[in-house]
């Protein structure tokens, strides 16, 4: 057994799921070269919610943030989550602006690209594993999005599995993104999917209840390659296993993973006091930090949690929270089953809340959960009773087709939309996947442009990019 490798999630992952991605580049900053001196196998930093926080909170350009990441780690390689053809928007886009988009990863500075879909549908990978596998010193990460219900046995992983490695995956990650997992079944199921496939395998898991390092170490023992991990400051809760925790476990074993815990420890110092600015600044809530087995009955992710509970607060039914819990297995149940992650975890969660404080189920249905029963997302993993089909959708077609076959190429289009704030070629797909937001965020951009020495610049001063 080789040495375990390491994917270090605290530039993306483990903030996304602690303080709702609001690490800045400047907090980033003064780790970067400590971080990119620990020797991991990775260091996940784009992707997920990082585009949208950086436009929509922070007010920072996410593609220069991947230049500076890649500026400051030449050593390591730099790794982003990807949602397939919904990229890192809300919906499907056009092949041309998702091949495009995985060009100017690359170009940007990832080495690693994990790809997965909501549905598990292999039809809404196809198109970027394509891309990716074009560009050259790209590593393709094909993700199974793990869930449990009743189609989700082992068999069903190592089929899908199968299908990626033929797909053309370089390697593929176990994503369990709700922290479902538990240790014994995670131990069958690497062992099985190791025995079907011949490229390496990657756990992820989340702490939130309590149990995901077990969860790792017995993958570890059952043949997984790769861990996700983070630096203990930002680690476990609704977040990873902490990083130096598991390094020792491992230390001194056939699966140690080389890693100096001196260094991590050093580096954990900076990220302490980050912890501690954001506990202080009301960012980081105690409560994300809890052990919630919750999780474990209701399987919800923490970050669909936190949505439901403010979704609950704003419409002042914060005490029905409990049944909106017990509603979501229900209309996940009707939906076929779907595994619970963006975009589909918000899909229904959002109409669990609208069938509970509506008082009738599907009085209110949401265009999102329309779309989801018609198909516009891909094919749902248990096929949707034709009746239930009908009276979310009414007379409305199915999609049964690749739903991104039935959407024109859009690149030319968004470049033409976009023009009046272009300046680099990367806003064309900011702007594909973020709309309005985008445009406040390349206004903002280009007020701060404009303005010298505190002193604004006529309007004929302006100088309009072409």
């Amino acid at each position: 057994m080789a040495k375990v490798g390491i994917t270090e999630t605290i530039l993306r992952d483990a903030h996304q799921s602690l303080i709702a991605t609001r690490m800045t580049t400047e907090d980033m900053l003064p780790a970067l070269e400590m971080l990119d001196d620990i020797g991991y196998h990775s260091l996940e930093c784009g992707g997920g919610a990082t585009f949208d926080s950086c436009l929509r909170f922070l007010g920072e350009d996410p593609w220069e943030r991947l230049r500076i990441l890649r500026k400051h780690m030449s050593k390591t390689k730099l790794q982003m989550l990807f949602r397939g053809q919904n990229m890192l928007g809300y919906r499907h886009y056009a092949d041309d602006v998702v091949e495009y988009f995985v060009q100017k990863s690359v170009a940007n500075g990832i080495d690693i690209i994990r790809i997965f879909d909501a549905l598990n549908d292999i039809r809404n990978l196809e198109t970027s594993i394509k891309a990716a596998k074009k560009e050259k010193g790209a590593h393709v990460q094909v993700a199974v999005s793990y869930t449990t219900g009743p189609v989700y046995d082992t068999e069903y992983y190592v089929n899908y599995a199968k299908k990626l490695e033929e797909a053309g995956a370089d390697s593929i990650c176990i994503k369990d993104m709700a922290g479902l997992l538990v240790p014994y079944k995670t131990y069958e199921l690497v062992k099985e999917i190791k025995n079907a496939v011949s490229i390496p395998i990657q756990l992820h898991s989340h702490f939130t209840a309590g149990i995901a390092d077990m969860v790792l170490m017995k993958g570890i023992e059952a043949g997984a390659d790769v861990i996700d991990t983070a630096l203990s400051p930002l680690g476990m809760g609704t977040s990873h296993p902490a990083t130096e925790s598991m390094v020792a476990a491992l230390a001194g074993t056939e699966y140690d993973t080389g890693l100096d815990l001196i260094k991590l420890n050093e580096v954990s110092k900076y990220f302490h006091t980050l912890r501690d600015k954001y506990l202080a600044n009301g960012q980081l809530n105690p409560k994300m930090l809890e052990v919630d087995t919750k999780a474990l009955i209701y399987q919800v992710p923490g970050g669909m949690l936190s949505n439901l509970v403010s979704q609950l607060k704003q419409a002042g039914r914060e005490d029905q929270l409990e049944e909106v819990l017990l509603e979501v297995p229900r209309v996940r149940e009707d939906a076929g089953f779907p595994p619970l992650v963006t975009p589909s975890s918000q899909i229904v969660g959002t109409q669990a809340v609208f069938n509970v404080i509506g008082g009738e189920r599907y009085k209110m249905v949401t265009k999102e959960f329309k779309g989801l029963v018609r198909g516009e997302y891909g094919s749902s993993p248990v096929a949707i009773d034709p009746e239930f089909r009908k009276q979310i959708i009414g007379d409305e077609e199915p999609i049964t087709c690749r739903p991104a076959d039935q959407i024109e190429p859009e690149l030319d289009k968004m470049r033409d939309e976009m023009k009046e704030w272009y300046e680099q070629e990367e806003d064309v797909l900011t702007y594909a996947q973020f709309g309005q937001v985008a445009v406040k965020f390349f206004e903002k951009r280009r007020n701060e442009k404009y303005h010298i020495d505190g002193q604004h610049l006529n309007e004929e001063e302006k100088v309009h990019p072409v």
